[in-house]
């Protein structure tokens, strides 16, 4: 069996000195602006429509503009299944449609050693963030309810091809079966655990390793 000091170098989670464990890396967190009234809080799982910008600590250099580079619209994200850095999932945790935040993330909670484009190595990095809206995640027991046209409680593939057509034409893509249909089988195949051709409410809203 593994030693518990390997075990942590492996997987790159945390590491011992003379048994004690060193902090993790955190995300320092100011509210700029919250919006009185608060109906819903954002949560892993949500998809978030923001706007940021990301400047660079050590000399105050921005090197993205949502509301200035490339075309200038909100970003669509999900919040904690690793699509955006680190320090994002932890730091839009809890926030408000409309609430703008201010993040100063470490490098390990960013691009660490390797950097990104015009972002060098080791570099911390501090972004301001408003969230324009929330949306339940795919993972939720609301987008389950939505996709669970006849209420048995388990999804077949049909509602699930459905439910794509449906978001497919919602963002102003049009209907592929084709595509659909590949995309129906590769969800069932990662989904479907026990193999009995539909997807449950368990598996369903169970949090993958992977997300």
């Amino acid at each position: 069996m593994i030693p518990e000091l390997w075990t942590c170098i492996f997987s790159a989670l945390c590491f011992y000195v003379h048994g004690a464990k060193l902090p993790e890396p955190e995300v320092k967190i100011e509210v700029l602006y919250k919006p009185f009234l608060c109906h819903r809080k954002s949560k892993y799982g949500d998809i978030l429509l923001v706007h940021y910008e990301g400047f660079l600590e050590s000399n105050g250099t921005m090197f993205h503009s949502s509301r200035h580079h490339g075309d200038k619209n909100p970003v669509w994200l999900t919040l904690g299944i690793r699509e955006v850095i680190k320090g994002w999932d932890m730091g839009l945790q809890g926030m408000c449609a409309g609430e703008k935040r201010k993040l100063t993330v470490p490098p390990a909670l960013a691009y660490g050693k390797e950097g990104k484009g015009k972002i060098p190595p080791e570099s911390t990095l501090i972004f301001d963030i408003e969230i324009i809206e929330i949306r339940n995640g795919p993972r939720s027991h609301e987008s389950f309810q939505e996709m669970d046209l006849n209420d048995d409680w388990k999804l077949s593939k049909a509602e699930v091809k459905e439910y794509l057509r449906k978001e497919f034409e919602r963002h102003g893509y049009a209907a592929n079966d084709t595509h659909h249909e590949v995309m129906v089988e590769d969800i069932f195949q990662k989904e479907d655990e026990d193999n009995d051709g539909f997807i449950s409410a368990r598996e369903f809203t169970y949090k993958h390793d992977e997300l």
